[in-house]
């Protein structure tokens, strides 16, 4: 019998980022504690660029744009905002955020870390480029492992593909 495996992977779909940023923006178009503000939230290149007047309404569009994400199912564990704290820039306030894809090195040696110390002894990890491939002759044990991965508090949002 071969061995049973699946792939460990950190992927954001851009449709949904895109889709939420687009109702987080009409929203704040909206919203009444947001008029006259010169609050917006955009794409800047491959980052999100949320200002406003003050670093209270910036920190109120970026939880508007979180309840999108939310909402539509995407972590919020893929999006990186630097320290988290508004930047003023001239007369206004200006935070930055950039999606996480693909596993670091160092995520990935972790969650090997993690199989290999709490998952069952039969499973196998090995890591290529930006993914983890855990291999196992038991699908019991593939699952077990997907469920460890799911209780660990780790700091990437993490999909399981390619299960077979």
């Amino acid at each position: 019998m071969a061995d049973s495996s699946f792939d460990i992977v950190s992927k954001v779909d851009r449709q949904e980022v895109d889709n939420a940023l687009n109702q987080a923006a009409k929203e704040i178009s909206q919203r009444y504690d947001f008029r006259n503000v010169g609050a917006s939230i955009t794409w800047s290149g491959e980052s999100i660029l949320m200002v406003a007047n003050s670093a209270e309404r910036v920190t109120a569009i970026l939880d508007v744009f979180q309840t999108k994400l939310i909402r539509r199912g995407v972590s919020l564990k893929a999006i990186d905002t630097g320290e988290g704290e508004p930047q003023p820039s001239g007369k206004e306030y200006r935070l930055g955020a950039t999606l996480k894809e693909g596993l670091s090195s160092e995520e990935a040696k972790k969650i090997t870390k993690i199989i290999r110390d709490e998952g069952p002894k039969g499973a196998k990890t090995q890591i290529t480029g930006d993914e983890v491939r855990v291999s196992s002759k038991s699908r019991d044990d593939l699952q077990s492992v997907i469920a460890l991965l799911k209780g660990a508090d780790l700091d990437v949002a993490l999909q399981f593909t390619n299960y077979r």
